[in-house]
């Protein structure tokens, strides 16, 4: 059920589980040839699924075994054409790099270089590891879903790692829940921390289970009693917005859009 014990268990399970495939297989596809198809299929999911206790919280996570072969800044928006983009923006710590780039006349172009090469590992060997021209691991995740191949949502929750967690809780708020686009927003978020990385840092036990303000009490009780260490409702818990194309009564499509309730954040029509 919706805010239940046993939702948001399942939820950040499978969290646990997406990062530690994360961590192990992330990296410059020109550089490391990551087993994509093998991760994004329904059989993997199910394979990983088996590995969920409903009862109680997994002591250690692993990632899958595949087969031998700063501050962000967030929109989307639609035109009247029914074309939808999805736009995330960030130079990663504070200012990124703090290095503001000259034009040939010697003004500064106004924008700052990023610093994610901070994000590489250093361990030799892994997919991860820095080298020149490479892109480093990051977690610049502009949403978008398709409903029956058509475009459904532009949508996003930036916020580093909490973006997969929190565009996770959204469409599980939405298609399961039955929630409007501002209802899933406004809904009570949990985050994870404590999952091994791509830098190469490994997991901290069980992590930690922030709950977001709202959260049944009865819910806390029973997550604690599954084994989850759970945090206080305290850091961020994302930056949404939303834009949805939906069909009305006679057949057109329309528009809907949400906006944080956190943060600033607006929701336009023109």
């Amino acid at each position: 059920g919706f805010q239940s014990a046993a939702s948001i268990h399942i939820q950040a399970e499978a969290k646990r589980l997406a990062f530690e495939d994360r961590a192990r297989y992330f990296a410059d596809e020109r550089f490391a040839k990551a087993p994509t198809a093998w991760l994004n299929s329904k059989a993997y999911a199910a394979e990983r699924a088996k590995l969920i206790n409903p009862n109680r919280v997994m002591d250690r996570v692993f990632p899958g075994d595949a087969p031998t072969q700063g501050d962000t800044t967030y929109f989307s928006v639609a035109d009247s054409d029914g074309m939808m983009v999805s736009w995330i923006q960030s130079n990663y710590r504070g200012m990124g790099g703090g290095l503001t780039p000259d034009g040939p006349d010697g003004r500064t172009l106004g924008f700052m270089f990023q610093n994610r090469g901070e994000l590489f590992s250093l361990t030799d060997g892994h997919p991860n590891v820095y080298a020149p021209g490479k892109r480093p691991f990051h977690t610049i995740i502009p949403g978008f879903a398709c409903k029956d191949g058509e475009p459904w949502l532009a949508y996003g929750v930036m916020g580093g790692g909490m973006q997969p967690q929190g565009q996770a809780q959204i469409i599980i708020n939405m298609v399961d829940y039955g929630l409007d686009p501002q209802e899933a927003g406004d809904s009570p978020r949990w985050q994870h921390y404590g999952s091994s990385e791509p830098t190469g840092q490994p997991a901290e036990g069980v992590g930690k289970l922030h709950l977001e303000s709202g959260v049944p009490e009865a819910t806390k009780q029973q997550l604690t009693a599954m084994g989850w260490d759970l945090g206080p409702p305290d850091g961020g818990f994302g930056g949404y917005q939303n834009v949805m194309k939906q069909i009305n009564e006679q057949g057109r499509w329309t528009y809907g859009a949400a906006t944080e309730m956190r943060k600033d954040g607006n929701a336009l029509a023109y």
